[in-house]
């Protein structure tokens, strides 16, 4: 199975991450095999950290849960809560194997959480119309710990700017859509 976690970030939490970011990535290093994507996101002024984004399989969402929240930022209090939800990746590929590489032009996440759109199918939403696949890194539908209900859309892409980027939700069929800049995570 596979999920989507977004930790959004506390304010004033900044330094305590610093603190602890070998214990951060020393705790995703057991998750190394699992991962599909993962990576910061900022606020909008491009370098105040928003939260991090971790896409990975697991085997039930018992073990989502754990790995949210045994994550040693989450317990010493750097983020304020957790998106967890089921995700389908729809392009089959990790982050890894984007074609884009890990530098190469602007990257955002884009979340879009619901009202169902008509044609979502109850999560068999598809990838957006008129977008280059090559531009996508991460894309998939936020669903129900059952993954019977469609609960949104979450995406990391290559964009040239944040409205372009929000776009590729269709953000009309939105009940909300956040947009940050994302880059790629890990060790560097």
């Amino acid at each position: 199975m596979e999920f989507f976690c977004y930790h959004r970030d506390r304010v004033g939490s900044s330094a305590l991450r610093r603190e602890l970011v070998e214990e951060h990535w020393s705790y995703m290093d057991r998750y190394e095999a699992e991962l599909i994507a993962r990576g910061p996101a900022f606020a909008a002024d491009g370098e105040t950290l928003a939260g991090s984004v971790h896409i990975v399989a697991l085997p039930d969402p018992a073990a989502a849960r754990a790995f949210a929240f045994d994550e040693p930022n989450h317990q010493a209090g750097v983020y304020r809560d957790v998106l967890l939800r089921r995700w389908h990746n729809l392009l089959g590929r990790t982050m890894w194997e984007f074609p884009g590489g890990r530098s190469d032009g602007r990257r955002y996440l884009v979340i879009g959480l619901g009202p169902e759109p008509a044609d979502a199918g109850g999560g068999t939403l598809g990838l957006p119309p008129g977008v280059d696949r090559d531009e996508l890194i991460a894309f998939g539908p936020l669903l129900s710990d059952d993954a019977t209900a469609w609960l949104g859309t979450a995406a990391l892409l290559r964009a040239p700017d944040a409205e372009r980027a929000r776009a590729v939700l269709a953000p009309h069929r939105y009940a909300e859509t956040e947009v940050y800049e994302w880059e790629f995570g890990g060790r560097r």
